[in-house]
């Protein structure tokens, strides 16, 4: 396992807040993202080809985060390009271990998640910070607006993917509505974001990447992409991994610097997400 960084300019402190995007001022139906908008946004790359396949965040300057499904088709030995929004110049990185849930089910996509180890660490840089992990009993009222990052395909039948990181803006839909729209397989550990007229949605190649809340100055991921119906079709929202569901598993294996997990509650009513 392999991971291309791309640090641009150096920070003068040792410690980084996680959540802090210094040049972010504020996928399907996006629109491109200013380089440096998302800095922990990790795009992984087949080793045999370089070509992108998933998503992924750095949580901490040792580990990142991404779905467990994004290893299941593909080879054992991967390279992870921690991309920004436009260079495509990095060192390389490799990853020591890779870690997916053990209770993942690829029939539900139930605990679609991973973690994945640096041989070392990270120098943290405008262009490349970590970002902080809802904590356990965080809240995601229907209609908060959440922001999905990625280099998935712009359309379900898209033979391309974007060179540049993309980035859209959709609503969280109650797990209870969610859940009628798929026919009862939406877990606890699930959250799912959309808008009733579709069109705006993660894609193929967004996998494993995240999505995040904005809590004043600071960015908190709250999902990482796990699988939908198509892309942005209509009444069928994306579904996401609740990352507050796993703080303590995420906590298991990293021995120091933790990642930063902050608790999040917003209870806007689902009639800013009516699907």
């Amino acid at each position: 396992l392999n991971v291309v960084i791309y640090p641009l300019f150096f920070l003068q402190a040792h410690f980084v807040m996680c959540g802090k995007a210094p040049l972010n001022t504020k996928i399907v139906g996006g629109q491109a993202a200013v380089q440096g908008s998302w800095p922990w946004q990790a795009s992984l790359h087949r080793i045999t080809s370089g070509s992108h396949f998933c998503g992924g965040s750095l949580i901490n300057k040792d580990w990142v985060l991404s779905a467990a499904h994004c290893f299941q088709r593909y080879e054992v030995i991967y390279n992870i390009t921690l991309l920004t929004a436009h260079s495509k110049n990095g060192q390389i990185w490799t990853v020591t271990r890779l870690i997916t849930h053990p209770s993942y089910s690829t029939t539900t996509q139930n605990n679609d998640i991973a973690l994945l180890q640096l041989s070392s660490s990270v120098t943290f840089t405008d262009y490349i910070r970590p970002v902080c992990l809802a904590a356990a009993g965080s809240v995601f009222g229907g209609g908060t607006k959440s922001w999905i990052t990625g280099w998935g395909k712009l359309k379900f039948a898209d033979t391309q993917i974007p060179n540049i990181l993309q980035e859209v803006q959709i609503p969280i839909v109650n797990n209870s509505v969610c859940n009628k729209a798929y026919g009862g397989i939406i877990t606890s550990n699930m959250l799912c974001a959309g808008l009733d007229e579709g069109g705006k949605d993660s894609c193929q190649g967004d996998s494993g990447g995240p999505m995040a809340n904005k809590n004043n100055s600071q960015w908190i991921q709250s999902g990482i992409v796990s699988f939908g119906r198509d892309c942005g079709i209509p009444k069928f929202p994306g579904v996401y991994t609740r990352v507050s569901q796993y703080q303590s598993w995420i906590s298991s294996p990293i021995s120091s610097d933790l990642p930063g997990f902050v608790s999040f509650t917003s209870t806007e009513s689902s009639s800013g997400s009516p699907i």
